[in-house]
């Protein structure tokens, strides 16, 4: 048997259960996977809430990204064999929070050496929007780039990302995360009332690029400060973002491998600043549901 991370009905984390199942035989075109680590992203309970709809069938795993071991390949598979290290998506319909998960080879990336299996965990979600949301609207070297809600782990790759390309970076996040959010070379400015003042102190022409990762009233504050409402980028509110003229985030199919080779070389760091065994994987949703965790936050079924 596997031990896999499941919730019961759409909700709260009381309706959340660490389950035995069988170990999942991958399909056609697909990888069984033996989870090394595992990313918890606020999609995670945002699912289990039925905030995104509730037509899961349940009980539904949890968790959407990983990186781990390939154990079985599926037919038509090429390109991967048994005990490659590999990360990606979890495929529909399976859990990342588990000791065995399924993996479609297509959305498979190739784990290096170089990247540990908890950095590797935070890619095919966090990294792969914190890439897509800097490159959707091209900037060029020395623009403005505001990132909504910098201190999180999206956040603070969205800073490295344009610390690489040289846009001049400016953060938003609580002012207990000034620390991590300054060390990515971006200029912090605590959220809160006054927040669109404060950037404008610092940013008097305005944002070339809002990259929003809060939503909601915080993005309403700082949107008028783009040079353009079609600067705004939204991963966390696209409705809110569309109503003022934005975008919601477009996700691409490059953006994983791309990322992945940016973390390879050291020049991205996923700030990975909790790691807890599959036994608390309640803990730590909920320490991702509060929006007060720093950095990623990871699960690790077994000992990396």
């Amino acid at each position: 048997m596997s031990k896999v991370y499941v919730f019961n009905d759409f909700g709260g984390p009381e309706n959340q259960q660490l389950v035995d199942r069988p170990a999942p035989p991958p399909g056609p075109g697909e990888l069984a996977v033996k989870v090394r680590a595992a990313g918890v992203n606020p999609i995670d309970h945002k699912i289990r809430s039925g905030a995104l709809g509730t037509d899961l069938p349940l009980p539904a795993p949890m968790g959407q990204e990983v990186a781990g071991v390939v154990t079985t390949i599926g037919d038509g598979v090429e390109g991967f064999a048994v005990g490659d290290a590999i990360l990606g998506p979890v495929a529909p319909g399976y859990g990342a929070f588990a000791q065995d998960t399924i993996v479609r080879a297509t959305e498979a990336v190739a784990k290096p050496e170089e990247i540990s299996f908890a950095d590797a965990a935070t890619i095919p979600v966090a990294a792969a929007t914190a890439y897509d949301a800097t490159h959707q609207i091209e900037l060029e070297a020395g623009q403005t780039l505001l990132i909504l809600g910098a201190g999180g782990g999206v956040g603070l790759m969205a800073a490295q990302i344009g610390r690489v390309h040289q846009f001049t970076v400016i953060g938003i996040a609580s002012e207990t995360k000034r620390q991590i959010v300054e060390s990515t070379g971006a200029t912090f400015v605590p959220s809160g009332k006054g927040v669109a003042d404060r950037v404008r102190e610092v940013a008097p022409e305005g944002l070339d690029l809002i990259v929003d990762l809060v939503g909601g009233d915080a993005l309403r504050q700082v949107a008028a400060l783009a040079t353009s409402p079609s600067r705004i980028i939204s991963a966390a509110d696209p409705a809110t973002a569309t109503e003022i003229g934005g975008s919601a985030l477009e996700r691409t199919s490059e953006a994983m491998a791309k990322i992945t080779g940016v973390i390879e070389y050291g020049l991205v760091d996923p700030h990975v600043t909790a790691r807890y065994p599959l036994e608390q994987a309640g803990e730590a949703i909920v320490a991702v549901e509060t929006g007060h965790t720093t950095g990623k936050t990871v699960i690790e079924p077994y000992s990396a």
